[in-house]
């Protein structure tokens, strides 16, 4: 009889579904694939709006037919069981990625859906444990879900901001947003950024609060989980661990421009037996559970009850830099593991952060994770109080507090101390044969401006199908920057077509002090403008990148409303639904490309490196991609290279980069007005 009603079910949402461009793999079109995941996140706290989706949540039997599921049920078998036991998270409550049986829980509906066969069963499934499973819990298994799903690779995920925007929005706004909800008047409120002026960090909040970079670093995290699990998931994801230090790294490098354009010192790394100087008060509360909390200034490191003492940290620490100068990582088995080449970061990755990949998570611990949950704590570390976590305690809120980029200055000097130890490029590792840089110039002007950004507040507040939905939005300052291309001459000597890869940085001329960065200080100072192939065809060569080109960032996710007009555009008309642009949304935003500058204009050291695509390439025509796949597509890197080369091993003599025809340096201002 089960399967007599699945079946029924599965053709009632056929007849509804199939039509317009049809996406095989999942038996539905991606306008309707699109639809469903719009509706499944809108409004996540309150019952379904969606008739159809609704009625499928409360008629959906998950077991009726084990066939639609790779896995066999397994998965749905033990999702059930623990619900029926009643052994999941009560809805209504906060979740935290870091909580370890939260997550469990997590990715046992994630496993659901991933096992899930058609997207009738994906579906079915997720109505159907939305209306169970603990809100939190849902939307994250929902989102990794899609990321990684097959039957998804056109989804374009609505931006967390608006799916749970009392992460990211001032807790006096959420509170008025309900006051208006209650009068039914449409309104649009004014977010200011966390603390006052009395606090110096006020300055650089502008970066650290951003919804963007916000959705940028959780994005990253889902697209390359420390959960991974290869025999579960069916393939590896490719350098995954040095892509964890590059991110970072670059959020880091970032922040300390920023800082610089502020007149601020470059941020000091945390040291487990210090102070933590500068406290923080998020100002955001869960939508149930109670407020992020705060930590005042001058805060000595306490141990965490169930999580880790500082000595612990102390001793993880210094395994990881005991590994770093034998040059070997011990595994788990006692075998050793060389770290002393290019791809020893790979494996130093995921060590640090660690994730499953990590060799030896018994030995080396998890630094990264732990570091988290530990400053995250340390407004109640001992349980006392019984607060909820803190903003580090999730992807999401994390580098709100600035304790976030203390932290990663803390774990990039790790990095740097294992990236120092390798042996620096020669020159001819570093020459294009051949090739050479004639001049570099930049068309319009490297200029950044706040400007006034709005987002909706709508599912912030709760409410009933009953009482209509009002216009409630915020309006935030966000930083941008004019656009700009960089023009590019460079000849081909060779008598033949070459591919080549060109590699475009910037760091900040100066330190806080006035003081010209040497070389090697300033190319681990680096930010990543721009990653791309072209082929060079012998003689002179022009070539043309835009700003909004860049392979390192994205444009911003369409609004939810934006979303949900594209798509039922595209369902009424049959017509396909084209949001190709928008489908990752791992990149920095383009709107961060450049860093803010300042009136007297910021000096960078802007660098050109022009090297040899046929060697860099690890897959083929890179030239034609339009593909965002900087950290790599499908589990797939797409450069041989180490991130950051040729400046990512150290410079004992910067004369062997002036002297190489394929690269340039030159100084640059960004102002800001």
């Amino acid at each position: 009889m089960k399967v007599l009603v699945f079946c029924a079910l599965v053709s009632a949402a056929a007849a509804w579904r199939n039509y317009g461009f049809v996406n095989d793999e999942a038996g539905a079109s991606d306008a309707q694939i699109q639809n469903d995941v719009n509706y499944l996140l809108f409004k996540v706290f309150e019952p379904i709006r969606h008739k159809t989706l609704r009625q499928l949540g409360e008629t959906f039997d998950p077991e009726a037919d084990t066939s639609h599921y790779s896995d066999g049920g397994a998965a749905v078998h033990k999702l059930l069981k623990e619900l029926k036991d009643q052994r999941l998270l009560k809805k209504k409550h906060w979740f935290s990625l870091f909580n370890t049986r939260q997550r469990e829980e997590a990715l046992f509906l994630y496993d659901v859906l991933e096992h899930s066969n058609d997207w009738q069963t994906f579906v079915g499934n997720a109505a159907y444990f939305r209306n169970h499973v603990n809100e939190g819990e849902f939307v994250y298994a929902l989102y990794a879900a899609v990321v990684h799903s097959s039957l998804t690779k056109h989804v374009v995920l609505p931006p967390l901001y608006e799916v749970t925007p009392h992460l990211f929005t001032n807790s006096e706004v959420i509170q008025q947003a309900y006051r208006a909800k209650m009068t039914q008047t449409p309104v649009k409120f004014r977010s200011e950024f966390t603390g006052s002026q009395k606090n110096p960090e006020q300055r650089v909040a502008y970066f650290g609060e951003d919804i963007g970079l916000n959705t940028h670093h959780v994005t990253w995290h889902l697209e390359f989980p420390f959960w991974w699990n290869d025999a579960n998931e069916g393939h590896h994801l490719d350098r995954k661990g040095e892509n964890f230090f590059w991110v970072h790294h670059q959020l880091t490098v970032r922040f300390d421009a920023e800082r610089l354009s502020n007149y601020l010192d470059p941020v000091d790394e945390l040291h487990w037996e210090e102070t933590i100087r500068e406290g923080f008060a998020p100002h955001t509360t869960y939508k149930y559970g109670g407020y992020f909390p705060s930590r005042p200034d001058n805060v000595h490191y306490e141990d965490v009850d169930g999580v880790a003492r500082i000595r612990d940290m102390i001793i993880l620490e210094s395994r990881i830099r005991d590994a770093i100068a034998h040059g070997y990582v011990t595994a788990h088995d006692g075998s050793t593991i060389d770290i002393n080449n290019s791809h020893g970061i790979d494996v130093l990755g995921d060590v640090i952060e660690s994730s499953t990949y990590s060799p030896n998570v018994e030995y080396y611990g998890a630094l990264h994770n732990t570091g988290h949950v530990v400053l995250g704590r340390q407004g109640d570390p001992h349980g006392k109080y019984d607060l909820p976590p803190g903003v580090l305690e999730h992807f999401e809120t994390a580098t709100r507090d600035p304790a976030f980029f203390r932290l990663h200055k803390y774990i990039d000097n790790i990095f740097r101390e294992h990236k120092d130890s390798l042996t620096p490029y020669t020159e001819e590792e570093l020459e294009f044969s051949g090739v050479a840089i004639n001049n570099v110039a930049i068309d319009g002007t490297l200029e950044t401006f706040f400007e006034d950004f709005e987002y909706s507040l709508v599912t912030a507040v709760d409410d009933t199908p009953e009482v209509p939905d009002v216009a409630i939005s915020t309006i935030v300052s966000r930083l941008n920057h004019k656009d700009f291309s960089f023009n590019i001459d460079v000849t081909n000597n060779n008598d033949h077509e070459v591919l080549a890869t060109v590699r475009i940085f910037a760091w900040p001329h100066r330190d806080n002090n006035g003081i010209v960065y040497p070389f090697n200080e300033g190319r681990w100072r680096a930010i990543e403008l721009d990653r791309f192939w072209r082929k060079l065809s012998p003689g002179a060569n022009h070539i043309v990148r835009k700003s909004t080109e860049s392979a390192v960032t994205v444009p911003d996710v369409p609004s939810f409303k934006s979303l949900v007009e594209k798509t039922k555009a595209a369902l009424a008309s049959g017509s396909q639904l084209d949001l190709h642009d928008y489908e990752s949304a791992v990149g920095l935003p383009n709107r961060f490309l450049i860093p803010k500058g300042n009136s007297g204009g910021l000096e960078l050291d802007l660098v050109v490196a022009v090297t040899d695509g046929k060697a860099d390439a690890a897959v083929e025509n890179l030239h034609e991609n339009t593909v965002f796949n900087h950290y790599g597509y499908h589990g797939v890197y797409p450069d041989n290279r180490p991130h950051g080369y040729p400046l990512d091993r150290r410079v004992d003599d910067e004369r062997i980069f002036h002297d190489l025809s394929n690269f340039h340096q030159q100084t640059v201002k960004v102002y800001n007005h």
